[in-house]
């Protein structure tokens, strides 16, 4: 496998908190499979931190995976994007590329085929979504369920003041968006719902499943189960885990390090993913 650069062998998950993250795990148990020489770590940076932290680094480092609250701060810092990150306004990967005598900073999305392949797999296609809270999580959430085939989207906030950047998006997405408080959840029916919140935070929150098809894809993951997840598959609903999305956005983000395009398969992808989730405590196949 040819890939640039490579005496950088550096990555790490950088942002607050971090200290949960099972990237490490992820990427460690993909390199593993593929024979790359890479380290991946994990560093508490919180926002307003990430310029000091990227002009610290030494030569050797490859990239970076971001979390919150890092996916917006990066824009101003990438020279070159994927059109998906120019769309969403959001990147979660960065990988630095010598050009020249110049280091440049490239950002790409995973994110959103994070969400889309675990629904896939599933052989769900929702005509109509719901997504939960409206952080930098909830553009990506978006995106996907567009991608997936949804024409109406309900979004539920504790402040529906803030819903204007995802209005925009949903505009320019060609999607209908309904943003309502999250008050008004109790007594609705969901076939689709993704929860971008924290874990635990969705906890209070009654989402329940219009039926035995209904997926509910919560991508916190610690800690896990969540008693909105747990409800929900008592109320005979199907749910996605947290780390099903970390472990395809993982997928996207290496394949970007590697080659450096986000879409390119790895050798022998099938494996990489089943070491992947074996690695976190996951299934090798996904089963909702």
């Amino acid at each position: 496998m040819e890939f640039t650069d490579p005496d950088r062998t550096r990555l790490a998950v950088l942002g607050s908190p971090i200290s949960h993250s099972l990237s490490p795990t992820l990427h460690a148990a993909a390199y593993d499979v593929l024979g790359l020489p890479f380290t991946y770590g994990r560093h508490e940076v919180a926002s307003g931190g990430l310029d000091a932290f990227v002009a610290g680094l030494a030569p050797d480092w490859r990239g970076l995976s971001l979390t919150m609250p890092l996916k917006r701060d990066v824009l101003p810092m990438l020279d070159r994007t994927t059109p998906l990150v120019d769309e969403l306004g959001v990147a979660n990967t960065v990988a630095f590329r010598q050009e020249g005598d110049r280091v440049v900073l490239a950002g790409a999305n995973t994110d959103v085929e994070g969400i889309v392949r675990p629904v896939e797999a599933l052989g769900h296609l929702p005509g109509e979504a719901t997504i939960v809270g409206g952080g930098a999580t909830a553009a990506s959430a978006l995106a996907a369920a567009v991608r997936l085939g949804a024409v109406d989207v309900r979004l539920f906030l504790r402040d529906t003041g803030k819903a204007g950047p995802l209005v925009e998006l949903a505009v320019r997405l060609g999607v209908t968006l309904e943003v309502l408080p999250v008050d008004s959840l109790p007594g609705t029916r969901h076939g689709f719902v993704v929860s971008t919140l924290p874990g635990g935070a969705a906890d209070s929150l009654e989402l329940v499943p219009s039926g035995s098809d209904a997926v509910l894809f919560d991508v916190a993951y610690e800690p896990w189960p969540t008693a909105a997840a747990g409800r929900w598959a008592a109320a005979g609903g199907r749910v996605l885990n947290g780390l099903d999305m970390l472990t395809e956005q993982a997928i996207g983000q290496i394949r970007f390090f590697v080659s450096g395009d986000d879409s390119e398969l790895l050798p022998d992808e099938a494996e990489v993913r089943r070491a992947m989730r074996r690695s976190v405590g996951l299934p090798d196949t996904i089963s909702g």
